[in-house]
């Protein structure tokens, strides 16, 4: 009997993009949960396989000519993943270029601005000496991901899925979409986005892929008090470890 996937998760978007996969594929897996907000992250073992320190990571016991491989990076876990099972990754050359000029969108365009703008949004300090870097900060971010919000709406239009048919591309750009109004963009003005989101969202594989985020694996960077302190200092206040 082959083992499950080994997926070192925490609930954040670049998590959900794996878990999906792997429910979609029907690949069986089990949850190491890293919680970020502690520094686990940062914990030998788990650096042995994921050197940017940095979750998802996987370690699939049946890898390429029967031997156990670890991949980190979400990306390159969808593709790996993808290659494995045949699934989800076009079919014949022109698709899977299609499939991956998406996937790499959302890994260098939405991913990166997006997790910005959030962060000046919801975690810069309110207290600092020049508050116009912060909102600048904010506005420049929502900005920008509200233009990539305009550019896979346009994608969308007239279609149900991002590259067609639904593939990686879909699954990897969902978790980084957030189309209410109160997200501090104006979700009304992306009615194709907005329609994809909800489409992918009733996807039975996507529901108990979020479901497996649940109770013991939280995360804990909003908390209030000192525990919230703690993680957010962890998580922003990284710099290169020797």
């Amino acid at each position: 009997m082959t083992q499950p996937i080994k997926v070192y998760y925490w609930p954040t978007p670049n998590g959900h993009k794996v878990t999906i996969a792997l429910e979609e594929m029907g690949l069986a897996y089990e949850i190491a949960p890293v919680n970020i907000g502690r520094g686990e992250q940062f914990e030998p073992d788990f650096l042995a396989i994921s050197p940017n320190n940095r979750m998802p990571a996987i370690v699939d016991p049946d890898g390429p000519g029967g031997e156990a491989i670890s991949v980190f990076e979400s990306g390159a876990i969808l593709q790996y993943l993808g290659r494995k099972t045949g699934l989800f990754y076009g079919k014949g050359e022109r698709a899977r270029v299609k499939v991956e000029e998406w996937m790499y969108w959302q890994m260098g365009g939405l991913g990166p601005m997006a997790g910005q703008r959030n962060h000046f949004r919801n975690y810069a300090p309110t207290i600092v000496a020049d508050q116009r870097q912060v909102a600048y900060g904010a506005i420049r971010y929502t900005n920008e991901v509200e233009r990539l919000y305009g550019v896979l709406d346009k994608q969308l239009q007239g279609q149900d899925f991002v590259a067609g048919d639904y593939s990686l591309a879909d699954m990897i750009i969902w978790p980084w979409v957030n189309p209410r109004s109160n997200s501090g963009l104006v979700a009304e003005e992306f009615p194709n986005l907005q329609a994809w989101h909800a489409r992918v969202g009733e996807r039975p594989a996507v529901k108990k892929a979020l479901e497996a985020a649940g109770p013991a694996v939280r995360s804990s960077v909003q908390a209030s008090g000192p525990e919230g302190d703690k993680a957010r200092a962890t998580l922003f206040g990284q710099r290169a470890r020797r």
